[in-house]
């Protein structure tokens, strides 16, 4: 009878690759703590397994490392996700679509997938970014977005590439897309000022980015007519809860009038707002801009179309997506990013309403 010969010996599976450099891993955990990698495993998956002396150790050692378990350890060979996150205060708001669809497109043409997550206006949870490194994406994208201390121990430590965006900081995690909120709020100032007007008035929301704009209206409207007048009068500032919208406008456009009512200039921290305002305006009777300049924030698809047509701040905001996803995907390759921070600067529209 005639053997059949064996059956050929499968190819040896490739051994995954590492990590980018840079990330802190399990036996960086369990050497700190001066324990195995398998009772450093135990204290974080079952600590009802290990002892109190044990837990208290490995969790003192992530604490310092700023260590995120891995939670997807073993499902892809090559330690590759193609998923890059993005952290927005609100992913329904038209100010951060256009940002939104570049990131999309960019990575997408790049073989990535953008996974969405949404943070709110305040400090950005720990338990939120955990959630999102546990899921070891490769690369993240904050957009208006501020962590913590130990959020940015953690995002530090995670040996992933990341962009911070909408935003210009002295000290940024990484990389960094944006512009100046200070250089917006004086230009505008300066814009109102030249165009005559005298009590000014700023109306956003009570997070950190809008409260920044709003010192540095008051600042620059104060020193502009310092040096027109020889004296300076206060500026109205209002703050509603984010994310704003037109009847936050006109609420606070009747909270400035009731307290200011010689009132003839309001910036607003968004188009939403400046929307509320004019719509309030109108009812009211006050004309615009004869008797009130109106000045909104983002250039949004309807300034323009609205009566009157707003005057608004227009930022690149397809600019900054397209840029942070190329930053990631080069540095997530592997390859240099020349420079690793970028202003794309602002411009203000004129239209009808100052």
């Amino acid at each position: 009878m005639k053997k059949t010969p064996p059956a050929p010996a499968a190819a040896p599976r490739p051994r995954p690759r590492a990590r980018a450099e840079g990330g802190v891993t399990l036996q960086d955990v369990a050497r700190l703590a001066g324990v195995s990698p398998m009772s450093a495993s135990r204290a974080l998956n079952t600590p009802a397994r290990v002892s109190q002396d044990i837990l208290q150790r490995v969790q003192e050692a992530v604490a310092r490392t700023g260590y995120v378990r891995n939670s997807l350890a073993g499902a892809l060979a090559s330690r590759r996700s193609r998923l890059v996150a993005a952290l927005v205060p609100n992913v329904a708001g038209p100010v951060f679509q256009d940002l939104i669809q570049a990131l999309i497109a960019a990575l997408g043409s790049a073989g990535y997938q953008l996974i969405l997550a949404q943070s709110g206006y305040g400090v950005l949870p720990d338990d939120l970014l955990n959630a999102v490194l546990g899921q070891r994406p490769d690369g993240l994208v904050l957009a208006g977005v501020v962590p913590s201390a130990q959020g940015r121990q953690r995002l530090q430590s995670a040996g992933l590439p990341v962009v911070e965006t909408w935003d210009m900081v002295a000290e940024p995690v990484d990389m960094l897309v944006g512009f100046s909120h200070e250089q917006i709020a004086g230009a505008v100032a300066t814009h109102l000022i030249a165009d005559g007007r005298r009590q000014l008035a700023f109306v956003g929301g009570e997070h950190a980015r809008a409260q920044r704009r709003a010192r540095s209206f008051v600042s620059a409207a104060l020193d502009k007519r310092r040096t027109a007048r020889g004296h300076a009068d206060a500026v109205a500032v209002e703050s509603v809860p984010a994310p704003a919208d037109v009847r936050s406008g006109r609420d606070a456009l009747a909270r400035i009038l009731a307290r200011q009512p010689k009132t003839d200039a309001v910036f607003c921290s968004s188009d939403l707002l400046a929307l509320g305002v004019v719509t309030e305006a109108q009812a009211r009777g006050i004309r615009i801009p004869e008797q009130l300049a109106v000045v909104g924030f983002g250039d949004l698809s309807f300034a323009a179309d609205v009566l009157p047509a707003l005057t608004t701040v227009r930022i690149d905001s397809a600019a900054i997506g397209a840029t942070a996803a190329r930053f990631i995907v080069e540095r997530a390759e592997g390859r240099p990013v020349a420079a690793t921070t970028v202003d794309v600067g602002f411009s203000i529209v004129t239209r009808d309403t100052a």
